[in-house]
């Protein structure tokens, strides 16, 4: 379960798939030396062996892998036509939702021509979630107050969902997802300048747990999004802001 966007000898990389999850399917007939043997080329790549049965990984590659593929393209779809003022507008959250549609279709193609099954029943489960969060925004448009109630309802519903769902996604060397503070920082575009954030932080003795970059429209500028413990984040704010650096709330 590795890989970018971008494909071809250009893109390649040697540490691809240290840490990543490298599924097995055996059968009965799988012989012991072939599966140890898959192991071994499992460890020599740094990746983490899991065993699964052959359906259950192909539902679940459907799920988590096949299936957000295909929703995103879905999505960076609608801007091929968009308005150029529109598309100017663009900021980090369609950034996040769109990036894996730079990849390759044809590969996709293969990719989804082997598991077209499992990644049409999920697809069905958000056709329908779609087509309940179509009325429930319709719903608010109606002059009835009941309708509108029920709209919110319907829209609030799949939000909640929505937040149950991304609470399951493992967080760092997966592990239960941690709740950060974001410290975000205003940063120019020079050389130079990430390396400097990070080594202030580092001086203030903050680990920072993932880090984002959002970039301001129009600006050689943009915000980087330091995620840290929650306690810490005071700590590194007030650190950061004797160093010279803007902290935006």
């Amino acid at each position: 379960m590795s890989g970018k966007e971008r494909s071809g000898p250009l893109a390649a990389t040697a540490d691809l798939f240290e840490g990543r999850p490298w599924v097995l399917t055996p059968t009965r007939e799988t012989d012991t030396e072939v599966l140890n043997l898959a192991l071994e080329l499992v460890a020599l790549c740094r990746a983490v062996p899991v065993v699964m049965d052959a359906d259950a990984h192909d539902r679940a590659v459907a799920l988590v892998s096949h299936t957000p593929q295909l929703i995103s393209s879905m999505v960076a779809a609608r801007l091929e036509d968009a308005d150029d003022t529109a598309v100017r507008l663009c900021g980090q959250g369609i950034r996040d939702v769109t990036r894996i549609a730079a990849s390759d279709p044809r590969m996709w193609v293969e990719i989804l021509s082997a598991n077209p099954g499992p990644v049409a029943d999920v697809l069905a489960g958000v056709a329908a979630d779609l087509d309940e969060t179509v009325r429930a925004l319709r719903s608010l448009q109606s002059s009835d107050e009941s309708k509108r109630q029920d709209g919110a309802e319907g829209i609030e519903d799949v939000l909640r969902r929505g937040n149950a769902g991304r609470v399951r996604v493992p967080g760092k060397h997966g592990t239960a997802p941690a709740a950060y503070e974001v410290v975000a920082v205003l940063i120019s575009d020079q050389p130079g300048e990430l390396a400097r954030i990070f080594a202030d932080t580092g001086r203030a003795g903050v680990n920072i747990e993932d880090v984002r970059i959002e970039h301001a429209t129009g600006q050689q500028a943009g915000l980087v999004q330091l995620m840290v413990e929650p306690t810490a984040a005071p700590l590194l704010s007030a650190a950061l802001r004797e160093r010279g650096w803007s902290i935006r709330q």
